[in-house]
């Protein structure tokens, strides 16, 4: 999620892969990016800024049904490449401390700040000052936090994804309160799992003609199912954060089986949104390093938006328009060296001062040396959003 050129280890959102084809680690030289990651991350990141920007909008003409689309899959596909690029965490000191100053500094961080735009906006302080209540974008930091720290023990399970399941059905029949965004950490989950349990060999099958077409056939078939079920679903699906106790219907019968299916909607749809994403190098593929910038700084600048008269003005088709290429500018921008100088202090802070140093971490990264584990040592380098 950060600089290419720096070796600095990274959360979620960006994380560095090698390529698929590249034997340079064998050789001794550091392996390339991962191209099929990068574009995918990049183009995912899109879709959470234009997401966010026209949620306002929903009542504007096509705009629902544009959200519910992206809704029901762009998170659960992120979170699915987090997971495969978290699968070389070991629960090491170093590790963990690397998590803590790329994850939850960073979130304290933008907590503080969102929480100071509100208390201007609302005219004094809020509610909650707990930072264990995340504001708005920032749950995915929390879940991350705690996905990642759990590693280790999807590892040693025999059938991590069926239980990661089980999980996340059951645990939704409970009331979930807000406190670290535990319903969306249990909710989302299977798809963490699953993107541990994978491996490069099942991103190549990808790559067959008939997966592609298929792919297309998905895409375009819940384009437009999302029209009719924009008009009669209540979005709170789409968000994966309350307890399936807080819906009107039994939550036991109807309400397990609506989430299977969004489970099964959201993985076809991400199944079908990788195969149809370019795994050669493209003109935006070095912004795929860059998507916790996009991440972080995007959610402030649309904070800003929705206190000002903006969606005042664009409530209507036009102004729908403007604002999604106004969501895509944002989201180059965000890229653009000049603003990652100027949010490096908050994105990316240098803070090893507030740690112990620990040398046996150190070295348990340095026992690796098969080149799988090589390759999974760089792709913790901001594995996610």
């Amino acid at each position: 999620m950060t600089r290419p050129e720096t070796d600095r280890t990274e959360p979620g959102l960006g994380a560095k892969a090698p390529a698929e084809n590249d034997t340079a680690a064998g050789a001794g030289r550091a392996p390339r990016r991962d191209a099929r990651l990068d574009n995918a991350k990049f183009l995912l990141i899109g879709l959470v800024v234009v997401g966010h920007a026209i949620e306002p909008l929903r009542d504007v003409g096509a705009v629902s049904a544009l959200y519910y689309w992206i809704y029901f899959f762009h998170m659960p596909a992120f979170i699915l490449i987090s997971g495969y690029l978290s699968r070389s965490f070991d629960g090491s000191s170093n590790r963990v401390e690397k998590l803590v100053l790329t994850v939850a500094v960073p979130y304290l961080i933008f907590w503080t700040i969102h929480q100071s735009i509100y208390t201007v906006e609302r005219g004094g302080l809020p509610d909650s000052l707990s930072v264990l209540k995340p504001t708005w974008t920032l749950w995915f930091l929390i879940a991350l936090f705690l996905w990642r720290l759990s590693v280790p023990v999807w590892k040693r399970l025999r059938w991590p994804v069926l239980v990661a399941v089980l999980i996340s059905l059951f645990a939704a029949t409970t009331s979930l309160s807000d406190t670290l965004s535990l319903g969306r950490v249990v909710s989302f989950l299977p798809f963490f799992v699953l993107g541990l349990s994978l491996r490069r060999e099942h991103f190549a099958l990808l790559d067959a003609l008939w997966v592609r077409l298929t792919s297309l056939v998905v895409l375009g078939a819940t384009a437009a199912l999302a029209v009719p079920i924009s008009d009669r679903l209540s979005r709170d699906w789409l968000f994966w954060r309350d307890s399936l106790t807080d819906r009107d219907i039994d939550p036991l019968i109807p309400s397990i089986g609506i989430r299977l299916a969004f489970m099964g909607l959201a993985l076809a749809m991400t199944i079908a949104f990788l195969a149809l994403t370019p795994k050669r190098r493209t003109w935006f593929t070095a912004l795929g390093a860059y998507t916790l910038y996009i991440y972080l700084g995007h959610s402030v600048v649309l904070i800003l938006f929705k206190a000002s008269p903006w969606y005042d003005v664009m409530n209507n088709p036009v102004g729908a328009v403007v604002t999604v290429l106004v969501a895509v500018g944002l989201t180059l921008a965000l890229c653009a060296p000049w603003v990652r100088a100027g949010m490096r202090w908050a994105v990316e802070p240098r803070l090893t001062w507030f740690l112990k140093q620990d040398d046996r971490g150190a070295d348990a990264d340095k026992t690796a040396s098969a080149p799988e584990a090589r390759d999974e040592k760089r792709n913790e380098r901001t594995s996610g959003v």
